[in-house]
């Protein structure tokens, strides 16, 4: 897993299924319906965090950046190559998400 320990600010995302880059987290709680602080409640971190981490600032751990993976993968989502998302197939609906070149402000609400 990657973090900011490890590889500074760019270290999470970029393909790696070991970690989750801010996109990736942002259009996981699209596909959930969840709002940040759902994510934060999750996963047991501040929603400034959460905000922080998916506006891409600050210098993350991989131990919060791996919480929020974990919160997000218990509910049925699953990170694939090329920095997609989608939900597993125990999740009703099935749908393929999002990706993350078509993400917008709108689509984040």
């Amino acid at each position: 897993m990657t973090g900011s320990d490890e590889a500074g600010a760019k270290g999470y995302g970029g393909g790696d299924l070991n970690t989750i880059g801010p996109g990736q987290s942002r259009a996981a709680r699209g596909l959930l319906g969840w709002s940040a602080a759902d994510l934060a409640r999750a996963s047991g971190l501040d929603e400034g965090f959460v905000t922080g981490f998916e506006a891409g600032t600050g210098d993350p751990a991989s131990g919060q950046v791996e919480a929020l993976r974990s919160a997000l993968m218990r509910e049925g989502v699953v990170f694939t190559e090329g920095d997609g998302v989608r939900l597993s197939g125990r999740q009703k609906g099935g749908d393929e998400g999002t990706r993350l070149g078509d993400l917008t402000t709108e689509n984040d609400r």
